[in-house]
């Protein structure tokens, strides 16, 4: 997926760094002076030093989109000075990520993007965005929001080692920020740790600099401009925090699950398994039938709406017991269009403001889940888009179809499936990799 993240402080590279883990290509845009107090470990750094790395990945100050795209296919991060994030409009990008931490929205609308997700109080799920991210240390940090809004802001800071307020370092006049210690020096209670303005700014605590501002910045009277960690390890100076790996890992689970709101997922298991010989669906493979492994990897996915279209008593009945909608096809020999349009029609009663269908076939035990989480992430609801599995040699199942293509499904005659739609509209397509061993359908005994 295309993502961007609107600032590049130390949340949003959390964010940005679990993004990136996972694949997804990612612009960061930032403010000509970035004011991050973590900077050892966030991608804002790349604005004023060219370039950085956090915990082995490295990010690229970028000119304009151009550039960007270059470093994104080098599999690095782009970051690039955009307060407005006018980028977006030459970017395209699926998902938004506004990281910017001002407690409030600046700015950010649930139209600018498919996917939309906030960080932290000033936003609300179903308004502002699709979706909202807990910032606030606690029980809840992380926690994705579709509904609502985050804990409104205390001004306080999250209590480490006994100490919260007493750990921050704030300028103590308006003017040029002058560090006398820098990131990673162990200090004590009342040391002089910066100048700015030309009056001393003191540690309120003993511990370790874990952030402060880059020298000759700026600053008014008041600003956080720096803390100290009293946990005195100087390792942590030099990690992504534990609170922004949360952050970031819950930004991933919401945009798997948005992903696969208002999406359904139809297996077809009614076929006549004529080269087989016999009914394959109901053969025993690695211990246990062939089609429970399809209805096994569906209900891992509860977000979305699931309907099986089959023949056999058996899959009806073990279908339901994991709640999905079951479709009788008494004239399976008409072939498969007859299946996929049973089920789509169901799909479409049972929601008809659905944004695609995942097609999956019963006769793939070795499917992932992974590679079925991947494809809806590549969709990303995005009506026109058609994504399926596959690799260099092939093309495969099971395949996502955008609302755009419901029509040309469902008009499909005979023994012919969902392919002659994909054949129809390679420039849509995506592949989404898959090895040869999950694609494998079993037409033979």
């Amino acid at each position: 997926m295309k993502i961007l993240i609107k600032g590049a402080g130390d949340l949003a590279t959390g964010v940005a760094y679990e993004l990136f883990a996972r694949g997804h290509q990612i612009i960061m845009t930032e403010i000509e002076v970035p004011l991050t107090v973590r900077r050892q470990v966030a991608f804002s750094r790349a604005v004023y030093k060219g370039s950085t790395v956090v915990e082995g990945v490295t990010a690229e100050r970028a000119q304009d989109i151009k550039t960007a795209q270059e470093f994104l296919t080098q599999g690095k991060i782009a970051v690039m000075v955009d307060p407005g994030a006018t980028v977006a409009d030459e970017f395209h990008p699926d998902v938004i990520v506004d990281g910017i931490m001002a407690k409030k929205n600046i700015g950010t609308k649930m139209t600018d993007a498919p996917l939309v997700i906030c960080l932290g109080p000033g936003f609300t799920a179903g308004e502002d965005c699709h979706a909202v991210i807990e910032t606030k240390r606690g029980e809840t940090l992380g926690r994705p929001i579709y509904e609502g809004h985050a804990i409104p802001n205390t001004g306080v800071p999250g209590m480490i080692g006994g100490y919260a307020i007493e750990r921050l370092i704030r300028a103590t006049a308006d003017g040029t920020m002058e560090p006398v210690k820098h990131i990673g020096d162990e200090v004590r209670k009342g040391e002089i740790l910066a100048h700015t303005g030309d009056e001393p700014v003191y540690a309120q605590i003993d511990g370790i600099i874990r952030g402060m501002l880059q020298p000759g910045v700026k600053v008014r009277k008041g600003l956080k401009i720096g803390d100290v960690d009293p946990r005195k390890n100087p390792a942590l100076v030099y990690r992504i925090s534990d609170k922004a790996r949360k952050i970031g890992v819950g930004v991933c689970e919401a945009i798997e699950h948005l992903c696969q709101k208002d999406c359904g997922m139809l297996l077809l298991a009614a076929g006549e398994s004529r080269r087989y010989g016999g009914d394959k669906l109901l053969d025993s493979i690695e211990g246990q039938p062939m089609y429970r492994y399809s209805l096994e990897r569906m209900t891992a996915f509860p977000a979305c709406q699931r309907v099986v279209v089959t023949r056999f008593e058996q899959i009806r009945e073990e279908a339901k017991k994991f709640g999905m909608t079951v479709v009788n096809n008494d004239r399976s020999e008409e072939g498969i269009a007859r299946s996929l349009r049973l089920g789509m029609q169901a799909l479409m009663k049972q929601d008809p403001d659905l944004r695609g269908v995942l097609c999956m076939v019963c006769d793939q035990p070795w499917l992932k889940k992974e590679t079925i989480e991947s494809i809806f992430t590549s969709a990303a609801g995005v009506t026109s888009r058609i994504v399926c599995a596959g690799n260099k040699e092939r093309l495969g199942n099971p395949v996502w179809f955008g609302r755009d293509y419901f029509d040309e499904l469902m008009h499909l005659e005979g023994d012919v499936g969902g392919k002659q739609v994909v054949r129809k509209h390679p420039e849509k397509m995506i592949v989404c990799p898959a090895s040869d061993e999950e694609m494998r359908d079993i037409d033979y005994r």
